[in-house]
């Protein structure tokens, strides 16, 4: 029998909050029947949302708030002046206990000042960082930073790998996930110094990390590692770009097989093999992108996204939850932590 979760929601957060949010955990709790949910937001607005539903009403209780972080607030002033949204007040009920995670469809920014702020970051960690999977040719491939961090040093970059690579041994099943650094080229000598210092250091590591080295962008698509690290300002522009070709490849797909009369007979005769070609790069499949490194599972949305690609990122967080992710990335970074002659600084000397 599965552990009872409690989860806390911003549920004024996103594109089509709260009929998205609402509809999302109606859809999670078809098979999480096992979660709880706080919802924060305007009672006048949720409470009748959550009424027309008696299983989502029976699971979910409404904390009410007016307030909510707009998607073009900037961090900071959302730092400053956004103490009773519905942001915030999701963040405090980890912090003090009321919940084991939280997800929100709201302003990035906006999230990971308030959840660094409140929750804190793990012992060892200097940044969290924003991971989500990738869909590859070998299946998925997790990446970490997202955007989070624009410029990271080569700490920073070591501690996202132990993160990623913790997280897919224990969340993705994998015995000895492969670990690699994306980069302008595969060799060695290639890159500038952070990454070359991340790479001596993960060659030399004393932890069971099964570094292959430095990959391109095209290994991303190919899944020739499992967990690719990179710094924010890397990942972020991967993940768009790799959004945008699957747009339109798609579109170009559609067109070609829409433009003749012959092409739409055999549009129609592939349409189970199109439908399946579709459900795989479907993003709603991949959404739900983890803060790692908080002292608390934080979880976000996509703020575009729809009830089924929220229930998503329900299911991401009640999964890093079960699986004690935060603890077993505590262990590595203090056996990290113990072990000098692994540290970076030794091998700037």
């Amino acid at each position: 029998m599965n552990m009872r979760v409690t989860l806390s929601v911003d549920a004024m957060g996103g594109d089509n909050a709260p009929d998205m949010v609402v509809e999302g955990i109606g859809i999670a709790l078809n098979h999480l029947s096992e979660v709880n949910f706080l919802l924060f937001g305007d009672e006048n607005i949720l409470v009748p949302l959550v009424s027309k539903n008696p299983i989502i009403k029976d699971a979910c209780v409404v904390k009410h708030t007016p307030e909510v972080i707009s998607n073009h607030e900037k961090a900071g002033a959302a730092l400053r002046s956004g103490r009773n949204s519905s942001m915030r007040l999701a963040i405090n009920a980890v912090s003090n206990g009321e919940a084991a995670g939280i997800v929100s469809a709201g302003n990035t920014g906006a999230l990971m000042a308030m959840a660094k702020f409140v929750l804190k970051t793990l012992p060892g960690i200097d940044r969290p960082a924003i991971a989500s999977y990738f869909p590859t040719e070998r299946g998925q491939s997790l990446m970490l930073d997202l955007g989070a961090n624009v410029i990271c040093s080569s700490d920073n970059l070591v501690q996202f790998a132990v993160m990623g690579e913790v997280f897919a041994r224990n969340v993705l099943g994998l015995p000895q996930p492969s670990v690699g650094i994306l980069n302008v080229g595969s060799e060695q000598l290639k890159g500038h110094e952070s990454v070359q210092l991340a790479f001596y250091a993960l060659q030399n590591i004393d932890l069971p990390i099964k570094f292959h080295g430095f990959i391109e962008g095209d290994d991303i698509g190919k899944g020739t590692v499992d967990v690719i690290v990179t710094d924010g300002f890397t990942g972020n522009i991967a993940l768009k770009t790799a959004e945008g070709t699957a747009k339109m490849f798609s579109t170009f797909l559609k067109e070609c097989l829409l433009s003749t009369f012959t092409s739409k007979i055999g549009a129609s005769l592939a349409k189970p093999a199109l439908s399946k070609f579709r459900q795989r790069l479907d993003p709603r499949r991949y959404n739900g992108a983890m803060f790692l490194g908080l002292n608390g599972i934080c979880v976000k949305s996509h703020g575009g996204t729809d009830g089924l690609g929220f229930a998503n990122a329900i299911d991401v967080a009640v999964e890093l939850i079960r699986d004690g992710l935060n603890d077993v990335i505590k262990e590595d970074l203090a056996h990290l932590e113990d072990e000098p002659d692994n540290s970076i600084e030794r091998h700037n000397e």
